[in-house]
C-alpha cells in the first residue's frame, strides 16, 4: 500500500503558518474637503483638502507613523494623494497612486447635495438603504463593481507583502468600507448596513492571523 502523499501547498499556506511577524494593512480615508462640510457628494469629482482635512491629515500621519509603515498606495484623487503625501512627508516614502482605489463613481449624484439628491432621487435612495446594490446616481457604479476594482489591488497588495510588513492604502469612505470588508471576507451587504462608514481621516486596521486577515481596530483616529 502506497504512502499517502503530502498535501498540495495552495495560496492561503502562507497565512495558514503566519507567525508573531504580522502583516498589517491599514485602509485609511482621506482628510476633510470642503464638499464634505457643504454635504455634496463627491463620488470621483476631483476635489482637494479643505484647511481642516489638511490638519487632520498631518495629525493621523503622525499617528500612523508608530504603525512603521514599508508603503504607501494613495486613490489618484487629489484627496486622497494629499492625505497620503501627508504620510509621506511624516514617514520618509514616497507614495504611489493607483485609480482602482478611487471612491465609487455616484454618476448624476456628482456635484448635487444630499439634499437635492434626496428630492430627486428618493426611489433609488430608499433602494440603497434598504442593501440593494444598485448603480450609484443612474449612471455610477455599483459596490460590487468598486470592489472588483479595488479589491483585485488588495489581492496583488497582500501577495507582495512581506513578513511584518505594514501597507498604508489611501481611499474614500465607501471604497474604504468596501475594500476593509473585502480584505475579512465579510459579505457587503451585511458590511453596507452594519459598519459605520469611515469618518474623515480615520483609518481601519487589519492585521494577519492564522487563519487570514481580521479587522483589529476600526475607525481609528488620530
Amino acid at each position: 500500500m502506497s504512502s499517502p502523499q503530502p498535501p498540495a501547498h495552495g495560496p492561503s499556506e502562507r497565512l495558514m503558518r503566519a507567525g508573531t511577524r504580522r502583516r498589517r494593512i491599514v485602509v485609511w480615508r482621506h482628510g476633510q474637503t470642503t464638499h464634505n462640510a457643504a454635504g455634496i457628494w463627491q463620488g470621483q469629482l476631483d476635489t482637494d483638502l479643505s484647511d481642516l482635512g489638511r490638519e487632520q491629515a498631518r495629525a493621523a500621519a503622525q499617528a500612523l507613523t508608530a504603525l512603521e509603515p514599508a508603503r504607501i498606495i494613495a486613490s489618484d484623487l487629489k484627496r486622497a494623494a494629499t492625505t497620503a503625501q501627508a504620510l509621506g512627508e511624516a514617514s520618509g516614502l514616497t507614495p504611489s497612486y493607483d485609480e482602482r482605489l478611487r471612491e465609487i463613481h455616484v454618476g448624476e449624484w456628482q456635484g448635487l447635495t444630499a439634499g437635492d439628491v434626496a428630492e430627486r432621487y428618493p426611489e433609488l435612495q430608499d433602494a440603497l438603504a434598504r442593501g440593494e446594490d444598485l448603480a450609484r446616481g443612474v449612471t455610477g457604479e455599483t459596490l460590487a463593481q468598486v470592489v472588483e476594482r479595488a479589491g483585485a489591488l488588495a489581492d496583488e497588495v497582500a501577495e507582495s507583502m512581506a513578513d511584518g510588513e505594514t501597507v498604508v492604502l489611501a481611499t474614500h469612505g465607501v471604497t474604504g468600507r468596501a475594500l476593509a470588508s473585502y480584505l475579512v471576507g465579510i459579505d457587503q451587504s451585511v458590511a453596507w448596513m452594519a459598519l459605520a462608514g469611515l469618518h474623515n481621516c480615520h483609518w481601519v486596521e487589519i492585521v494577519e492571523h492564522r487563519f487570514g486577515w481580521r479587522i483589529e481596530r476600526w475607525n481609528v483616529g488620530a
